[in-house]
């Protein structure tokens, strides 16, 4: 039996703004990770996402980004590797302490956006980010781009890692994530998604955008909650995963030590 992680992106609705149908996904996936106040979210918002995770049985995560609202974190920044483990120890214990108000534990930490790629290559980022998460709780789970940087750098601390990969986005041939400014980027077909999805976790390979076969780990499977159709793709990836023999359970109670 295949046993493998799902998580979603969320609490990213800010003041006014609403962004994702959180409740609803919440029932299709394993593991959340829940915007800190940077990239999206705040305050009231996280407080609402820790309480839903928490009555679905659903891991919660740290999605620690730039502070970047307007650009929702998705533009690179030049930042220091200090600058990087400060505003990821803030984003961490902003979220903690939600989650301890509300009688919760926090499972793991995923960085986001245009922070979470550079992490995936800037070897300096990804130790900063990894110290970050060690020194608050060694325990927490450390998820990056499988096979990155990142990945690395957790291991090298003493940190769990999950191996993370992506339904709707495409892969480069050195198994990063096709840029979002690459036409090409996304995979809007559900179909195709779910069978990348599947074969990443059966064949541990992802077919590349240059046509070529490339090795992949698939601890854990990202979709993102903020898109046209997030809710219905949720629930079908579900339905596949489930007829294909695949069990979905969060990474901390998968994994084996």
């Amino acid at each position: 039996m295949y046993t493998v992680d799902i998580n979603c992106d969320m609490g990213e609705s800010f003041g006014a703004y609403k962004i994702g149908a959180d409740e609803d996904i919440l029932n299709y996936i394993t593991s959340a990770n829940i915007a800190c106040g940077f990239h999206a979210g705040d305050p009231a918002t996280m407080r609402k996402t820790v309480r839903l995770a928490l009555d679905k049985g659903v891991g919660i995560g740290v999605h620690p980004g730039f502070q970047d609202l307007v650009g929702f974190g998705r533009r690179e920044m030049k930042i220091s590797p200090q600058e990087a483990y400060d505003i990821t120890v803030y984003q961490i214990g902003s979220l903690y302490g939600f989650v301890k108000a509300e009688g919760g534990k926090l499972q793991h930490v995923k960085p986001h956006g245009a922070l979470y790629n550079m992490a995936a290559k800037d070897i300096a980022l990804s130790e900063a980010i990894a110290e970050a998460v060690y020194k608050i709780d060694p325990e927490l789970i450390l998820y990056g781009l499988a096979g990155s940087r990142l990945i690395d750098a957790g291991k090298n601390i003493g940190l769990r890692t999950a191996h993370e990969v992506f339904s709707d986005r495409t892969y480069q041939q050195d198994g990063s994530l096709t840029p979002r400014t690459n036409p090409h980027a996304l995979i809007t077909d559900p179909l195709e998604a779910v069978n990348q999805v599947i074969t990443m976790i059966k064949k541990g390979k992802v077919h590349s955008l240059q046509g070529t076969d490339v090795s992949i780990q698939a601890d854990t499977i990202c979709i993102h909650g903020d898109g046209n159709g997030a809710l219905e793709f949720a629930k079908k990836l579900s339905a596949a995963l489930i007829e294909a023999g695949i069990n979905q359970e969060k990474f901390s109670n998968s994994f084996h030590y």
